[in-house]
């Protein structure tokens, strides 16, 4: 029988193809943004409206690709499953257009932007097609069709960063230059870093083209009770998922309201482009995401499947240190990715990427409730996680501004990662190997003091060289420490 460890380490690395090199090319874009708009205030607008493009997908999708696995990995006819959730989706999608569109003028004054209605208009049709595309893509992942999934992924992100490129790097150029000129015609100061969210309109709007044959390669069938079903696993999900992304994105929110206006802007640009430098822990967490939710609900009635859960939770855990550990030992030439505006806050770094690590070890240990179908625990601990989020930024932000909002992210998701592990040791007890994972994230945290010790050091050449030994002697320590049980792991069968 094949080794499921290695299918799965094989296909997190093929999503990584698709979901973490598409992120990893706008990661290292966004970071160009900021010498091409060099104000931190220019790019706040860029961080505040994908936030809200977070939150809003969360309202389409209404958890239907979670019900849509689960079902799935139940169902003898597993078409039926994709045609009613797929059938579900556009009907929303389209009912719920109408409404935000016919609102987007109300909701521009609401967020304090009232002349760029534009913004609003592309964000919602960004969302709209996302929506269209997610049931497509997560049959994809249901079928183990890696490839293909990376390949549209691919094909989105690049679409979007040359786009991109035209507005910023070609036509913005040509108007400072000659205002007169053909492709000075294309760019509108007014619209700004606007043109962002229109290179996401038209990159989704190519790729849904393309992705047409998976809407009409199939025969559509509604089935009334198993999308009752459907919706009633997946209501939970809607509020844990509203719950979840109050959690990683209100913060920008309300900086604009807590804090005068010419302040939250500042704030808002120069926290946008730190937070960047931390998402490297999440991008690595959604490749695996990708590829480990369908191997957990495959493997699920496997005479293995809660050792296999353990095995890569420990993983997992020890993966992201080094992540961690590689980061921030490296920051001192890595905060040169941002312009020197927005360096300021660069000490957010750490705290979020330890934030995005615990939200990593929650999202692994809340297979437990997606498992037992007990979805309900999940709205319970994410509404908890909102609660906290909400109520130290409410309290801080005044007096902090924007580290109030890091410190606020961590403190939620190691309360809800604790909670998850508390009652998932209840109701779907796995034996983690608690003892080397606080091993090795006290070896990390020890490491990372060390490096601080020195901060202040006047040469970036000799501090660099010292802080990768020192991540050098982390990833010793974990080949002396579990290179033999690495080895066994080829034993284990699905």
């Amino acid at each position: 029988m094949s080794n499921p460890l290695q299918k799965l380490a094989s296909q997190t690395v093929v999503y990584g193809l698709g979901s973490v090199l598409p992120r990893v090319i706008t990661f290292l874009y966004s970071f160009v943004l900021t010498y091409i708009f060099k104000e931190p205030q220019e790019l706040s607008a860029n961080t505040e409206f994908y936030a809200y493009i977070s939150f809003i997908n969360i309202l389409f999708t209404y958890g239907m690709e979670t019900a849509f696995f689960h079902f799935s990995s139940k169902a003898e006819n597993k078409n039926v499953v994709y045609s009613t959730a797929l059938i579900s989706l556009i009907a929303s999608t389209i009912g719920l257009l109408v409404v935000f569109l016919g609102f987007s003028g109300s909701i521009a004054a609401f967020i304090k932007e009232p002349d760029h209605q534009n913004y609003i208009i592309w964000c919602i049709l960004i969302v709209a097609t996302d929506t269209l595309m997610a049931i497509p893509f997560a049959r994809f992942r249901q079928t183990n069709q890696a490839k293909k999934f990376a390949g549209f992924k691919l094909l989105n992100v690049l679409l979007f960063i040359l786009i991109n490129v035209f507005y910023f790097n070609i036509c913005k150029p040509a108007y400072v230059e000659n205002p007169e000129s053909l492709l000075a015609s294309f760019y509108n100061p007014q619209v700004g870093v606007g043109y962002s969210f229109l290179a996401g309109l038209l990159a989704n709007s190519i790729c849904l083209l393309i992705l047409v044959k998976e809407f009409t390669a199939i025969k559509f069938e509604f089935d009334v009770e198993l999308w009752k079903k459907m919706i009633s696993y997946a209501w939970p999900l809607l509020i844990l998922g509203f719950a979840g992304m109050i959690n990683e994105t209100f913060d920008r929110f309300i900086l604009k309201y807590l804090l005068p206006e010419n302040i939250a802007r500042n704030e808002l640009g120069v926290y946008g482009a730190c937070y960047r430098i931390a998402m490297l822990m999440t991008i690595f967490t959604t490749a695996f995401k990708y590829a480990a939710e369908p191997f957990f609900f495959n493997h699920v009635k496997g005479k293995d499947s809660k050792k296999l859960n353990a095995v890569v939770m420990k993983y997992y855990i020890l993966f992201c240190l080094f992540i961690f550990l590689g980061t921030m030992m490296n920051l001192p030439w890595l905060q040169f990715a941002i312009s020197e505006k927005f360096r300021s806050g660069i000490a957010v770094v750490p705290i979020l990427l330890l934030a995005n690590l615990c939200v990593g070890v929650y999202w692994n240990l809340s297979i437990w409730f997606k498992l037992t179908g007990q979805t309900k625990f999940g709205a319970i601990i994410t509404i908890i996680g909102a609660a906290i989020t909400l109520g130290i930024n409410y309290m801080f932000i005044p007096a902090y501004g924007y580290m109030a909002c890091a410190w606020a992210t961590l403190v939620s998701y190691a309360c809800m990662m604790i909670i998850s592990y508390v009652f998932g040791q209840k109701y779907y007890p796995v034996n983690y190997n608690l003892r080397s994972i606080t091993l090795f994230a006290l070896c990390a945290m020890m490491l990372y003091w060390v490096s601080t010790l020195y901060a202040g050091a006047d040469s970036v050449v000799l501090k660099l060289v010292i802080n990768n030994i020192l991540l050098a002697l982390f990833v010793w320590i974990f080949y002396k420490l579990e290179f033999d049980n690495l080895k066994k792991l080829k034993y284990i069968e699905a």
